[in-house]
C-alpha cells in the first residue's frame, strides 16, 4: 500500500486514469487530499500521483486509456489496482478506465467518467454537469444539478434527478431519469426502455416514437389547464423496440 497526502486549499480538479481494478472517491471537509494505492506491488509502483497547480492526478504509467480500447490489452496477470482518494467537497472529478468500477461519494462540482466495462456509482450530488460514456457498465447517479449527458451501449442508466437538460443515447440498456424540472430531455434507445419522471408542477412538451414499444404519459401536456402556470420540460424520445414512459415524479 502507498499513501500520499497533499495540502490542497485551492484544488480544482481530480483526475484518475487506470486500466482495471477499483476507484473510490470520497469528498470531505477541509483542505487536505489523500490518495491511497493498494493492490499488486508492481502495479502500485507504476502508478504516478502528482499535484500540479490546482490539479491532482493519479495515472497508471502504461498505455493511455480511452473508451474504445479493448479490455484484453490490460492483462494484469490476476493483479489488481485499487485507488482511493479523499478530496475537498465541490471539486471537478475526471475518471477514465477500461474495466474498473468507479464510486464517488459526497458532493462534487462536476463529473466526467469514461469506462468500457466498469460501473459508475455516484452516491451524493453533482452540483453542475455530469458527462459519462460507457460500453457495458451501468451508471447510477444521485442528484445532478446541471446538464446530464450519457452514452451507453448495453449498460443501464439511472439517476435520481436532473436540474438541467438531459441527453442520453443507449443501444440495449434501460434509461431511467427519476425527475426533471425544466429544460430539454433528449433520450434515444434501440431496444432498451426509457422512463422519465417529471417534477410536480412541471408540464411537458413531448414528441416520442417507438417502432414496436409502448408509449405512455401520465403528465399533462403543455397548454393543458393543470399545466398553465408551471415550468415546462421539452421531451424528445425515440426507441425501436423499447417502451417509452413519462411519469409524475414524487
Amino acid at each position: 500500500m502507498a499513501e500520499q497526502r497533499f495540502h490542497t486549499p485551492d484544488l480544482r480538479r481530480l483526475e484518475i486514469s487506470i486500466p482495471a481494478g477499483e476507484v473510490q472517491v470520497q469528498t470531505i471537509d477541509g483542505d487536505e487530499s489523500v490518495v491511497i494505492l493498494e493492490g499488486d506491488e508492481k502495479l502500485v509502483e507504476r502508478t504516478r500521483v502528482d499535484l500540479r497547480g490546482d490539479v491532482l492526478s493519479v495515472e497508471f504509467e502504461g498505455k493511455r486509456l480511452g473508451i474504445s480500447i479493448a479490455i484484453g490489452e490490460f492483462s494484469f496477470g490476476g493483479g489488481r489496482l485499487n485507488v482511493t482518494a479523499h478530496v475537498p467537497h465541490g471539486i471537478e472529478v475526471r475518471l477514465g478506465t477500461a474495466a474498473a468500477d468507479m464510486t464517488v461519494r459526497g458532493r462534487v462540482g462536476a463529473l466526467e467518467a469514461k469506462s468500457a466495462s466498469g460501473d459508475v456509482f455516484v452516491i451524493g450530488e453533482v452540483e453542475r454537469e455530469a458527462v459519462l460514456k460507457t460500453v457495458s457498465g451501468d451508471v447510477i447517479l444521485g442528484e445532478v444539478g446541471g446538464e446530464l449527458r450519457v452514452q451507453s451501449v448495453s449498460g443501464d442508466v439511472t439517476t435520481a434527478g436532473v436540474g438541467g437538460s438531459v441527453v442520453t443515447k443507449s443501444v440495449s440498456g434501460d434509461v431511467r431519469i427519476g425527475s426533471v424540472r425544466e429544460g430539454h430531455a433528449s433520450l434515444q434507445s434501440v431496444s432498451g426502455d426509457i422512463e422519465v419522471g417529471v417534477a410536480p408542477g412541471t408540464s411537458i412538451d413531448v414528441d416520442a416514437g417507438s417502432v414496436s414499444g409502448e408509449l405512455s404519459s401520465e403528465v399533462p401536456l403543455a397548454g393543458a389547464p393543470e399545466a398553465a402556470d408551471g415550468p415546462t420540460v421539452v421531451v424528445r424520445g425515440k426507441t425501436v423496440s423499447g417502451d417509452f414512459r413519462v411519469f409524475r415524479a414524487a
